[in-house]
């Protein structure tokens, strides 16, 4: 309001100026059109409409971005077959009436005089039957007798057969590194380690691949 009347008054003085300056040029004192000037610059911003302030807003943060995870997926559960135990025979009713035996009957792997190469695997199968009258259990074993090992252990349990009954029996070799001729041969056991049956043996021709 105050801003208002000031300037309504400036406006007269000046009003009154200009007229003087109109009607009588002659009368007017340089330092009156001075005033003059300086009272029409003073009106030019105090006429002119306000400005409005625009206000000042912050700019708006920008939201972080979520580098995505990494997604685990459960893994899946691992089901292991469990090994298949030797078959549990029952021994003989009486042991000291029955005859033990072991009849070969074939090679199921590797026949003889087979060619393998230096330090393979060579996975040995016989079928044999027993021949006997004695179950054979977990007391009877077959063990190296001649020959080369060829990476088996010497004695291993002879599989669980009933008499008059056919099993496979199962070693695993490994071939040597060294040119030649092997054999290895196999005898089955009693539980009084007494060796009865046919011996079973592996004969193979090692070379270099």
């Amino acid at each position: 309001m105050e801003a208002r009347s000031l300037s309504n008054s400036l406006r007269l003085r000046v009003s009154v100026v200009y007229k003087d300056m109109v009607n009588e040029p002659s009368r007017l004192h340089p330092s009156r059109i001075l005033l003059a000037v300086i009272l029409t610059l003073f009106l030019i911003p105090a006429c002119s409409p306000g400005l409005t302030a625009t206000p000042f807003i912050p700019p708006t943060a920008e939201a972080p971005l979520i580098e995505p995870g990494l997604i685990i997926q459960p893994t899946r559960q691992v089901e292991v077959a469990p090994s298949t135990p030797l078959p549990t025979i029952a021994p003989t009713i009486d042991p000291d009436q029955c005859v033990n035996s072991l009849t070969f009957i074939d090679d199921l792997t590797v026949p003889d005089n087979s060619s393998v190469p230096y330090g393979s695997t060579i996975d040995k199968q016989w079928r044999v039957q027993n021949s006997g009258t004695c179950n054979w259990n977990s007391a009877y074993r077959l063990r190296h007798t001649d020959g080369a090992a060829l990476g088996a252990p010497e004695e291993i349990a002879l599989y669980p057969a009933r008499a008059g009954t056919q099993a496979t029996i199962q070693i695993i070799f490994a071939a040597p590194f060294t040119d030649g001729e092997y054999e290895s041969t196999w005898q089955a056991f009693d539980p009084n380690g007494l060796a009865f049956g046919e011996p079973i043996f592996i004969r193979i021709l090692v070379a270099a691949p």
